[in-house]
C-alpha cells in the first residue's frame, strides 16, 4: 500500500484564518482532502481533528506535514512527547519551517539529520513555549492595569429600579411579602434576590 501524506492545521481561535497554512501544505504536495484543521488553542494536544489523525487515520509510514512546530503545540514538552510518538508509530513528521525535515537523508546519513532536528525542535519549542508564557504575563498585565483604572470585568452589575428604595422600605417593616414587592417592582425572583444581596 502506498505512503501517505496528511497536513495539519491550527489556529487559535475562531477568527483567525487557516489559509496561510493551507496554502503552504498544498503548495508541498499535501491534497487539500487530507489537510485536518483545528480551531483550538495550543496550550496542550486536547483537541478533536488533532486526535482523531492521530489515533484514526496516521498508520505506520505515513507523512505528516506542518507549517510549523507550534502548529503541534506551544508547550515544549507536548511537542518532544508528540515527535517521540509519531517516531514510534512510524510516521514520519515534516516542518516546512524546518528545511531539515524535508530533506531525505541517505541511510547511512540518517543519524546526522536526527541529531539537527533534535536541535532545532529543542530551540524553537522553548521559543514558543516562551511566546506563550510572555502573552499569559501580557494578559495578566493588562487585567491589572485595567483594574488599577477601575475598569469592571464580567456582566455589568444590574441597576436597581426607581421605586427599589421606597418598596424595600415597606418591605422591611414587615408591610409587604418579598413577592409582591418583586410584582411591585416588575423584576423576577433571581433578580430581586441579587440585588438584596449587593445592597446590604
Amino acid at each position: 500500500m502506498d505512503n501517505r501524506i496528511y497536513g495539519y492545521a491550527r489556529v487559535s481561535t475562531r477568527e483567525q484564518n487557516e489559509d496561510r497554512q493551507i496554502e503552504a501544505l498544498t503548495r508541498f504536495g499535501v491534497p487539500e482532502a487530507n489537510i485536518i484543521i483545528d480551531k483550538a488553542s495550543g496550550k496542550d494536544t486536547e483537541r478533536e481533528g488533532y486526535q482523531y489523525l492521530k489515533r484514526q487515520i496516521l498508520r505506520r509510514g505515513d507523512t505528516l506535514v506542518i507549517k510549523e512546530l507550534d502548529r503541534l503545540s506551544r508547550s515544549k514538552a507536548d511537542v518532544k512527547r508528540e515527535l517521540e510518538a509519531f517516531k514510534e508509530m512510524g510516521v514520519r513528521v515534516k516542518i516546512l519551517d524546518l528545511p531539515t525535515t524535508l530533506t531525505d537523508f541517505p541511510e547511512e546519513q540518517f543519524w546526522v539529520q536526527e541529531m539537527i532536528n533534535s536541535i532545532l525542535i529543542e530551540v524553537l519549542g522553548s521559543i514558543a513555549e516562551a511566546e506563550r508564557l510572555k502573552i499569559r504575563i501580557r494578559q495578566r498585565e493588562g487585567i491589572a492595569a485595567a483594574k488599577r483604572k477601575n475598569v469592571r470585568f464580567g456582566r455589568p452589575p444590574k441597576t436597581l429600579p426607581e421605586n427599589w428604595r421606597e418598596v424595600m422600605a415597606v418591605v422591611k417593616r414587615g408591610e409587604m411579602r418579598p413577592v409582591d414587592a418583586m410584582r411591585e417592582l416588575g423584576i423576577s425572583r433571581s433578580s430581586f434576590y441579587r440585588l438584596y444581596r449587593s445592597v446590604l
